[in-house]
């Protein structure tokens, strides 16, 4: 039965992720997102996680998609033309998303000894709420930080992106 839930909840996490890159509609999109959101939750589910499954409930698929749908209205996204890329913009955004593929390699293939500590050190640890603070502000405070910069970034593009260019005219 396990097996069988973990295949659902991971189908439904991966096709409402497909959903969310290919749909037209943002807010169909952001809708998805919360579908997908709700599908890692039963994952935290299955491991037993029962903490970091309501939390993503309450946290993310309450409060994160809740903005993002605040956005997405306010921006207005549905209607009018946006502005096309030039080639250069192209080419300086391949080169930024080159870079940044690489220093997160670099990151991983540098750091990645730092967050897999040796067996005859590790401490079992129980699923109570000041063991998961401690873990959290102790051992995965940068990844914590560097997600949340990443959740910035990207309210930042959808703005930048979502942005109508009405009534320029001719302008050179």
């Amino acid at each position: 039965m396990a097996d069988l839930l973990f295949h659902f909840f991971s189908i439904l996490t991966i096709g409402s992720a497909f959903a969310v890159v290919y749909n037209h509609n943002a807010v169909n999109s952001a809708l998805a997102f919360l579908v997908g959101l709700i599908g890692v939750s039963g994952l935290f589910v299955l491991l037993d996680s029962f903490l970091l499954a309501v939390l993503m409930i309450l946290v993310y698929a309450g409060a994160v998609v809740a903005l993002f749908l605040f956005i997405i209205m306010l921006l207005d996204m549905q209607g009018g033309e946006r502005k096309k890329f030039s080639k250069p913009t192209a080419v300086a955004a391949l080169m930024g998303s080159g870079l940044l593929a690489v220093c997160i390699v670099t990151l991983f293939q540098s750091f990645g000894s730092l967050y897999q500590p040796d067996a005859t050190t590790v401490v079992p640890v129980g699923a109570t709420l000041k063991n998961y603070a401690d873990q959290l502000f102790t051992t995965y405070l940068l990844p914590v930080q560097v997600v949340g910069f990443l959740l910035l970034i990207s309210m930042l593009g959808v703005i930048v992106l979502s942005k109508k260019f009405e009534g320029l005219g001719d302008v050179k």
